[in-house]
């Protein structure tokens, strides 16, 4: 009995043994993994520290990209008005054909264009002084489908906008064809008033006296008030809040293709139909087209690009024109 007491207190005494090692392990095993998720949660803290202080630059960076961007449109502003200042005194010919009479010097045809056009001002004022006179590229590219600009810079300012007055007034003419003649500004400047040509057309067509201000603003004549817009997208949603004047500036009927592709109403839109050639245009801002061919391809061109697919397919200007 005494053999079997010590036998069974042994075992008891080994399996309390064993026991506490495993316990031992499993509160070693249990720190060590207390101490991991510290070690996490510290990582985390500090992860979480370290977005916190990117999102604050970035947020900081934002703020000084925004300032920088604010200041380049400002200095581009500045410079384009310093362009369009140093450019006051001088007109630019527009349509003059390339092969006009070349034994005459540029100077002496200016002259004939005035002559021809407006006498009275050489009366008025004697003969033109230029300073200077050239096209607006030193070379004709062939492929080019209207001639280059002429920029002339007269002596006499008075004999300047006397000119500019009487192009306002009639189209010039000059051995049979139509040039005109208007004050000389900056590319971008002259790139920004392009993107109205479509709305100021269909706004003169509607009596609301349309003008461009200076450098590229549109004004019109609405309800007894003068309305002025400094970019396309201000004026389409200006006419979008007046459903009449929206709708009279919408030149595709309501139930076409185009309509339901989401094409900004006051837009101009113009389908242009010959033979098997079709497609849908409309204007898009900053003097360029979006246009939808017949075979559902939607493309943007601008407006050099349009024109050489007009002469492509449609049998003359006169005949486009009346599409239009």
């Amino acid at each position: 009995m005494k053999d079997e007491a010590k036998e069974m207190k042994d075992e008891v005494k080994r399996m309390k043994d064993d026991l506490q090692r495993k316990s031992d392990q499993k509160e070693k095993d249990n720190q060590k993994a207390r101490d991991e998720i510290q070690s996490l949660r510290t990582r985390v803290k500090q992860l979480e520290s370290s977005d916190l202080t990117r999102q604050q630059d970035t947020i900081k960076q934002n703020k000084e990209n925004e300032k920088v961007e604010e200041n380049v449109k400002h200095l581009i502003h500045k410079t384009d008005d310093l362009e369009n200042h140093s450019r006051r005194d001088n007109l630019r010919i527009i349509g003059l054909p390339e092969d006009h009479d070349k034994r005459k010097s540029p100077f002496i045809i200016l002259e004939d264009i005035i002559q021809e056009n407006c006498p009275e001002i050489l009366e008025q004022e004697g003969k033109v002084e230029i300073e200077r006179i050239h096209k607006s590229l030193p070379v004709f590219n062939p492929q080019w489908t209207t001639p280059r600009n002429v920029i002339a810079k007269l002596k006499n300012n008075q004999m300047k906008e006397q000119v500019l007055q009487a192009a306002k007034k009639k189209p010039f003419r000059y051995h049979g064809n139509t040039v005109r003649i208007t004050q000389d500004l900056s590319a971008s400047t002259l790139k920004d008033r392009k993107a109205w040509n479509m709305i100021f057309q269909k706004a003169r067509e509607l009596g609301l006296q349309p003008r461009i201000k200076y450098p590229s603003k549109l004004t019109i004549f609405l309800q007894g008030k003068v309305w002025s817009f400094n970019t396309t997208e201000e004026f389409q949603a200006f006419i979008n809040k007046r459903p009449d004047l929206n709708r009279k500036f919408e030149v595709q009927p309501q139930n076409s293709r185009e309509s339901s592709k989401g094409i900004v109403p006051g837009a101009e839109n113009t389908k242009i139909k010959k033979k098997r050639v079709s497609a849908y245009i409309h204007l898009v801002g900053k003097g360029n087209v979006q246009v939808y061919t017949q075979s559902q391809h939607k493309l943007i061109w601008d407006m050099g690009t349009l024109a050489s697919w007009r002469r492509m397919n449609m049998e003359g200007s006169q005949e486009f024109q009346k599409a239009e």
